[in-house]
């Protein structure tokens, strides 16, 4: 009885909601130690830290136009938000010399991203809990990229997980700034904008949108004032510039093609037509399962006093973002992040994928973007994968895949009714007519 107790106990924790909490604790404690012996064993690598570091200083010194804030990989072409966090850094760790204090702080981003995904998870209880080992100990590339590299992608996504949680729990306004501050450190939050105004509209209402597409321009506004009102036109081509060419050299995702072919702006026209359409595609899906565009189109919605149902909004805003990333003109290395803590989600979000399928398609993507330099058969690869998530996730419907079974305390619940005594039994025994 103890050893079937203790199976079922176990089973509970791996397979179940009950799972979460304990197995998010574990992995967390286990990062904590695999980040430190990373951040003292592991070499760092510098890319484009310094770069970073020099263009806060020229914002530090009083340089307002965007035009003239430089570093040694060129002209800033981040929004003002990257520049205000990049401050603080830049103060913390004296300047940027301080680069172990750097990888310790950004250990605490890491550990701060896993935490707020892991409570998404949680909170969608689609995924089994034992498969969020796959989404952090095992991931070489995304460790590089926080605590070896240094990158502002990170940054960017801890704001769009902070946002996602806040959506979970009705805060409708906390994530527009949210989302927005993240938009205000790197661009490439802007994918997850088509699936989040589809959530606000479904949960808010066309005016209530309006509202709140205003408190993401007012961030913007807001934290861009100073190189606006300097030099509105520098600060704007250069933060927002959507024409920027990407490098061959590092491309991830586009070896597979000639560099002449890469450059070609018919080239990207063509990606953005085929983003478009699958966006469009996947999000009309998501609102016919939803009870069609009548829903989406009200003026105002009643106050709800419960939260959104997790997969009203985690299925269009992570399917925008792949979409996204698939269509991608080119993927860096370090752009693994934009959607890697995504794909446990996605995977799940067909409900007859078998399992081992799941876990082969994670491997592999995450075999392309270890490959280093990429290659045609790493490159094709990844897009393999990319089309095989895809064609999962529209052959699926949008709620196709149940939510994890409760843990069942019915058969405790059974075990712990007291046993009836011979004497009790006897003295409740009908009487023989």
């Amino acid at each position: 009885m103890v050893l079937k107790a203790a199976v079922s106990f176990s089973k509970s924790i791996i397979f179940t909601e009950r799972g979460y909490m304990p197995i998010a604790f574990i992995l967390v404690a286990a990062e904590l130690l695999l980040c430190s012996l990373i951040v003292e064993k592991v070499k760092y690598t510098e890319i484009d830290w310094v770069a970073y570091m020099q263009e806060v200083e020229h914002f530090l010194n009083g340089t307002l136009d965007y035009d003239q804030i430089k570093g040694q990989t060129g002209p800033c072409v981040y929004p003002a938000g990257f520049l205000y966090i990049y401050s603080l850094l830049y103060k913390i760790t004296g300047g940027g010399a301080n680069i172990l204090l750097s990888q310790y702080i950004f250990m605490f981003f890491y550990i701060l991203t896993l935490l707020l995904v892991f409570n998404i998870y949680r909170i969608s209880s689609r995924v089994p809990p034992y498969a969020l080992v796959f989404m952090c100990i095992i991931s070489y590339r995304i460790h590089s990229i926080y605590i070896l590299r240094l990158f502002n992608d990170p940054l960017a996504m801890i704001a769009v997980y902070a946002s996602i949680n806040a959506l979970l729990y009705g805060q409708f306004t906390l994530a527009s700034i949210l989302m927005s501050l993240g938009v205000s450190i790197k661009m490439n939050v802007l994918l997850f904008f088509p699936g989040f105004l589809l959530v606000i509209l479904l949960h808010r209402g066309i005016l209530q949108t309006v509202g709140h597409l205003c408190e993401c321009g007012i961030v913007q506004l807001v934290l861009g004032a100073p190189f606006l009102f300097h030099n509105p036109e520098s600060y704007v081509t250069s933060a927002f510039n959507f024409g920027r060419q990407f490098m061959y050299q590092w491309t991830v995702n586009w070896r597979i093609i000639p560099e002449y072919l890469f450059l070609d702006r018919r080239f990207h026209m063509m990606l953005m037509v085929l983003h478009l359409f699958f966006v469009a595609l996947t999000l009309f899906r998501f609102i016919r399962s939803r009870g069609g565009l009548t829903r989406f189109l009200s003026l105002h919605k009643p106050k709800c006093t419960t939260r959104p149902d997790a997969a009203s909004v985690l299925y269009p805003l992570f399917v925008c973002n792949f979409v996204g990333v698939a269509f991608s003109r080119s993927l860096h290395y370090q752009f693994y992040v934009w959607y890697f803590h995504t794909l446990l989600y996605l995977l799940w979000s067909n409900g007859q994928l078998p399992t081992p399928v799941r876990f082969l398609l994670l491997g592999l993507i995450e075999l392309c973007w270890n490959t280093y330099p990429s290659t045609v058969y790493s490159s094709g690869l990844l897009h393999a994968c990319h089309g095989a998530l895809l064609i999962c996730l529209l052959w699926s419907t949008p709620d196709g895949c149940d939510k994890l079974r409760r843990p069942n305390t019915q058969s405790a619940k059974q075990y712990a009714k007291p046993i009836p005594s011979k004497a009790n039994h006897k003295r409740n025994k009908p009487k023989q007519a």
